[in-house]
């Protein structure tokens, strides 16, 4: 960034300043073709999938915020970032984006303007490009406020984001991040100054943007409590379970925090779990995680997000647990005094037992209730009508089927899910939206409407049942 001169309004206000160059760049960029701005996109794509870029972050961003490990985070910010990617191509964003000959509509997409990002420690290299990619493709500008233990890393990746543009001809002010340090006030500012504020992170980041007087979209709070019947495969199941849960060391939002096994297959399913990598703690164990991994009631930095060896340690685990994966804890409550009913993100996966399915289920919606509720759930099992009754009874906006959850909840090449970072939780978490994040959400839509047939019912096919029911049919009238 240029040094300030007195009569430059970086003197005085740099968030101002990084606004007004934002709008300039959108000025520019606003009325480019659906090519240019895909264009746009596979640029933004590129600075972050290309493998040294995606290296070079994911070094960058543990080092920075100690949190997760550099291989899978290499993998998430390239699978995410193909995944939007594709998502992206296919989609139009430009012009006439739909057309309904039979209603006489037209629907135009037009672009917001600047978007203010909030992004969060857990992901500093690649929420941040996921945003941009989303923005760029509405022919939006985006100003970023990061996490400030992630700062560096964020800073890194607007570097090469900008890079990537103006290799192509495109303003690199198209992509801005708020000056260091990173407060509540200038976050708070770029908020008021933006057209609308995306936010992923904490949910006080969250209330503010919703309280900045400018649109907002803010995600929830995950503790994702997943279900294993006697009708599942075992083995499949704790894979997929183990996979996920020590995926980036348990930093995703979609995790798993509780696994709900059924009575008929609860030794079985543990079994299954430890043959996949993970150890079984004993009561006495279980109460050293809990007061070292809680510290006066909150998780513990130097503890989340860290390698299965390094809580091994931390945790005074015996020999047996030295190369597992991950460590399961049996718990029985639910709620503020049960700290294992909450999120952990950590390696660590709380164990509960249920008497049967409807029992399970109880226990899935009070683990929701307490922690979580919006976000996701999941269930292995091969009877579908249970997986739907979870979909029609439970408060989710989201319930996977034999998924490796991480995997699937923020999209995936084998969910129909779109790829994101950031999921809505509906207003069951005061979110204002109930699905995955996509580039509709950073879209203006004009309708034009033009005469269709008139389709006027008679007032017996609107009433007719009424006055039946009430017997006053032709008093009705």
């Amino acid at each position: 960034m240029p040094l300030a001169m007195p009569d430059d309004p970086a003197a005085h206000d740099p968030v101002a300043a990084v606004m007004e160059r934002a709008r300039a760049a959108h000025r520019l960029f606003a009325d480019v073709d659906q090519a240019r701005a895909d264009a746009a996109v596979r640029a933004i794509a590129w600075s972050l999938y290309k493998p040294e870029n995606a290296k070079e972050v994911a070094e960058l961003a543990v080092a920075d915020t100690g949190l997760g490990n550099v291989a899978d985070k290499i993998v998430k910010k390239q699978r995410k970032t193909f995944g939007t990617l594709r998502d992206l191509l296919r989609a139009k964003s430009v012009g006439i984006i739909e057309r309904d000959e039979a209603r006489g509509l037209v629907k135009y997409a037009k672009p917001m303007g600047v978007i203010g990002a909030v992004t969060p420690s857990t992901n500093p290299g690649a929420t941040p490009v996921n945003k941009a990619m989303m923005a760029i493709k509405g022919r939006n500008a985006i100003v970023i406020a990061p996490s400030p233990l992630g700062y560096r890393t964020t800073a890194r990746v607007v570097e090469l984001m900008r890079a990537e543009l103006e290799a192509i001809g495109l303003p690199a002010d198209l992509v801005q991040i708020i000056p260091s340090p990173v407060t509540k006030d200038s976050t708070e500012a770029m908020m008021r100054a933006c057209d609308l504020v995306v936010v992923t992170g904490s949910q006080d980041n969250v209330r503010r943007a919703y309280s900045s007087g400018t649109p907002a979209i803010g995600v929830g709070a995950g503790n994702v409590p997943v279900m294993i019947d006697e009708t599942a495969d075992l083995d499949a199941a704790a894979a997929k379970i183990r996979d996920s849960k020590i995926f980036d060391n348990s930093t995703s939002c979609s995790s798993e925090n509780a696994v709900v096994i059924v009575d008929a297959v609860y030794d079985q399913a543990i079994a299954a779990l430890e043959r996949a990598g993970a150890y079984l703690c004993t009561p006495q164990e279980k109460q050293r995680i809990a007061e070292r991994l809680w510290v006066r009631g909150k998780l513990n930095r130097d503890l989340i997000a860290k390698d299965a060896d390094v809580l091994a340690r931390a945790f005074d685990l015996p020999p047996a647990a030295n190369g597992k994966q991950y460590f399961l804890v049996e718990e029985e409550g639910i709620g503020r005094g049960a700290p294992f009913s909450g999120e952990k993100l950590a390696l660590v996966l709380t164990v509960y037992r249920a008497k049967d399915f409807a029992d399970a289920k109880r226990t899935v919606a009070a683990i929701l209730d307490h922690q979580g509720k919006g976000h996701s759930c999941g269930i292995h099992t091969t009877d579908m009508a249970r997986a739907r009754e979870l979909a029609e009874d439970l408060d989710v906006v989201r319930v996977l089927v034999n998924f490796a959850h991480t995997f699937g909840n923020g999209g995936g090449f084998n969910s129909g899910l779109g790829f994101t970072l950031s999921m809505g939780c509906g207003s069951w978490q005061k979110n204002s939206i109930s699905e995955n994040l996509s580039y509709r959400h950073f879209l203006n839509i004009t309708h034009l409407v033009t005469p269709i047939p008139e389709d006027k019912p008679s007032e017996d096919e609107l009433f007719g049942p009424h006055w039946d029911a009430i017997g006053h049919r032709e008093d009705a009238r």
